[in-house]
């Protein structure tokens, strides 16, 4: 799925149109500056830009680099797959400029299996963390955007969790199952475990989302958050956890539908999260995109 950025600071009315047209003749090349005529007739309604008005800036555009999307492209030729690259992330005349990317935080519903860094056998913890390994990442998710920064080292870059490791939850099970709330501590370590084993290899992470859906607990893995347990989880822990560890990584709220903006609004109505939080997450499988542009205005300090 497409995924894009929005930034609470507004810019100057800019406008500039880029095309690409069905035959491939034509690839997001920059067209003329587009020029507005007052020639309304009244038989339809009229576009009004009025520059006075200022929304968010975009920050950027771009997709999920899935584990399986991944493993597919590290069993390409590598000049197969620098090529795809090139033309994904380059910036050049006919390259898409891809700025910004979605990575999950261990396995997603696109992984041909369900992992964590931090799976234990049944029946076993592990409360220091000391068996956590970014392993599996290894052998595609980080040689892949080792790839993608030497095109574009300034990319974006958002990662999202979609369970806990098993030992975690109360279910303990990969689908549905809340986090224990014993857990919250060790489970905010574990991200920053992420957030420093990512910078090790030389990826910065920009940014994490705290649940992918938190309200669907349908997927394989997935894990559901309530509003409250997920400001908790933010103040008392998330937050703190990386503040402390010295990491400028971003924390976003919710990741979900447009239909449930009261869920980021009751959490940021805590003062608690304001230091920890830098915007809200959406996704547009139900409801309508006009959610964002409410969020916006009742929270136009975050993103």
């Amino acid at each position: 799925g497409l995924l894009f950025c929005l930034n609470a600071r507004a810019m100057e009315l800019r406008i500039i149109s880029y095309v690409t047209e069905p035959d491939g003749n034509v690839l997001l090349s920059e067209m003329d500056n587009i020029t507005f005529r007052d020639n309304h007739s009244g038989k339809s309604a009229p576009i009004i830009v009025d520059p006075g008005q200022k929304y968010q800036t975009m920050e950027g555009f771009g997709f999920a680099l899935t584990g399986g999307s991944a493993q597919m492209m590290i069993q390409m030729s590598p000049q197969a797959r620098h090529e795809l690259i090139e033309e994904l992330f380059g910036k050049g005349e006919g390259q898409a400029g891809i700025s910004c990317i979605r990575l999950s935080l261990g396995a997603s519903d696109l992984n041909s299996f369900v992992f964590s860094y931090d799976d234990m056998p049944e029946g076993k913890e592990d409360w220091t963390l000391s068996q956590f390994s970014l392993a599996q990442d290894l052998n595609d998710v980080v040689p892949v955007m080792k790839e993608i920064l030497a095109v574009n080292p300034d990319i974006f870059i958002i990662s999202s969790p979609w369970s806990a490791p098993t030992w975690m939850k109360e279910s303990r099970d990969v689908r549905g199952g809340k986090l224990r709330r014993e857990c919250y501590e060790v489970y905010a370590d574990y991200f920053v475990k992420y957030i420093k084993a990512m910078a090790a290899q030389g990826i910065h992470i920009d940014a994490v989302t705290v649940q992918n859906e938190p309200l669907n607990n349908r997927n394989t893995p997935s894990m559901p958050w309530d509003p409250q347990d997920q400001l908790d989880f933010i103040a008392d822990y998330l937050g703190p956890a990386i503040k402390a560890g010295g990491i400028d990584t971003d924390i976003i709220l919710f990741d979900h539908n447009c239909d449930r903006i009261d869920y980021p609004l009751a959490i940021l109505a805590d003062p608690r999260i304001s230091e920890y939080v830098c915007g809200t997450g959406f996704h547009h499988y139900m409801g309508d995109l006009s959610a964002m542009a409410q969020m916006h205005l009742a929270r136009p300090d975050k993103d």
